[in-house]
């Protein structure tokens, strides 16, 4: 586990400034670097990552996945192109805060204070034609079931800037080479109170990671009549798929 969390911190100390450079130029290359920076982290943690469908080549898109474990935004991050949400507690977080603002996380308190100011820096991000990557269960799972969606996620799907919204489905179902077993996901998964350092140390002591990422046809704006049904409809679509994986039924 030392021998991986060194080669993070390798990989990532000479990747951060690269990625720093990038924020200041025009163009996707900030992107781009963040999915290849991600697949480096993705190979050295044993990570690896199949993909069943099509990115939607639209601008903008809002992917919303389910979630449960930190190991998604290194399984996401590989492949999505997208800018991650997440809660603002990880703003303080040591290093790690440094790799999310590189990689334009943008951080929400779910303060109803600070709700309007917060939907207001995403609705700038989609205008910007920058894609997001939501999690609607606002919350990690223990990996054997997809958490209820809360609709005020998806507020921002009703955002002038008309988002496509892409369902991304994450499973983890291999372990060490073996099919991932149903009381395997509460120790892939990092839920709960769970300590960062032990589940990290936890993860690495394994020699391999299977997930598999399903991406279903986006849905494009105005599809669904409120908020409310859109959430119904993807938190069903996602409970779906992550059965049919686990159950080895895709």
């Amino acid at each position: 586990m030392g021998l991986r969390l060194l080669a993070v911190l390798l990989w990532t100390l000479p990747a951060m400034p690269v990625q720093a450079v990038f924020l200041l130029l025009p163009g996707r290359c900030k992107e781009r670097f963040a999915k290849f920076y991600w697949r480096g982290v993705a190979r050295i943690l044993g990570l690896r990552v199949s993909v069943t469908g099509i990115l939607d080549t639209h601008r903008p898109v809002l992917f919303i996945a389910n979630h449960s474990s930190w190991l998604d935004i290194v399984a996401l991050g590989s492949v999505l192109p997208g800018c991650f949400v997440a809660k603002s507690a990880i703003a303080n977080w040591p290093l790690v805060n440094w790799v999310a603002r590189l990689g334009r996380t943008v951080f929400v308190s779910r303060n109803r204070t600070s709700v309007a100011r917060e939907r207001g820096v995403l609705a700038d991000r989609l205008a910007a034609g920058d894609n997001i990557i939501l999690f609607p269960e606002g919350t990690t799972s223990d990996g054997n079931r997809v958490l209820p969606f809360a609709s005020a996620f998806l507020a921002v799907a009703d955002d002038p800037a008309r988002p496509y919204v892409q369902p991304v489905t994450l499973v983890y179902d291999g372990l060490d080479g073996l099919p991932v077993r149903r009381y395997d996901r509460p120790g892939i998964s990092w839920y709960g109170d769970m300590d960062l350092a032990s589940h990290f140390n936890r993860i690495g002591r394994r020699r391999s990671l299977h997930a598999t990422i399903i991406l279903d046809a986006a849905i494009a704006p105005g599809s669904f009549p409120n908020r409310k049904a859109l959430s119904a409809a993807l938190e069903a679509r996602l409970a779906l798929n992550a059965a049919m994986v686990r159950q080895s039924r895709r």
